[in-house]
């Protein structure tokens, strides 16, 4: 037998294993890349759904501070929220400090009016970036002395991520 000859298996892997697991990579990676390029639309729906909850609980929590006091049917009352001062119009929260008490901000939401006053009778709540607010937002329309405050999405439907591209 020939001395230089080795008659143990080589370790490592050879070229062509390392090649094909390479191309294995390449098409799982082809694959999986299109779900993960556009997350951006789904973060915006959850951050909407996320600021429909808020506002929907201050709403909750604020008319429950209106019927305690007894001031629920009051065309203009005030209600103390952690420390917050909130304006109401009977029985729910006007325009003016309701982003501040659902502690929602203009550096995240598009906020229209920019700066809602007691004049204002609604608010539309739109996340930043989003190409058409008529598709992926919520309105918060004040209450009258007939009607209670709503919000909704504006388009009638619950926020999916096509929506709020």
């Amino acid at each position: 037998m020939n001395k230089n000859f080795k008659s143990a298996a080589q370790g490592g892997f050879t070229l062509i294993e390392l090649i094909v697991v390479i191309v294995i990579l390449g098409i799982l990676a082809a694959t999986a890349l299109p779900k993960f390029s556009d997350l951006t639309a789904d973060a915006r729906a959850a951050s909407l759904k996320a600021a429909r909850g808020s506002v929907a609980s201050v709403m909750a929590m604020s008319h429950g501070q209106t019927l305690v006091q007894g001031t629920a049917n009051a065309a203009t009352a005030t209600v103390t929220m952690e420390g917050l001062s909130v304006a109401m119009v009977y029985g729910f929260p006007a325009a003016t400090n309701l982003l501040a008490a659902a502690g929602l901000s203009s550096d995240d939401y598009t906020i229209t009016p920019t700066t809602p006053s007691a004049t204002s009778t609604t608010v539309q709540i739109a996340p930043k970036g989003v190409a058409d607010a008529s598709k992926c937002s919520i309105l918060y329309t004040v209450s009258t002395a007939t009607v209670p405050a709503s919000l909704v999405y504006q388009y009638g439907g619950t926020a999916t991520a096509p929506d709020c591209k």
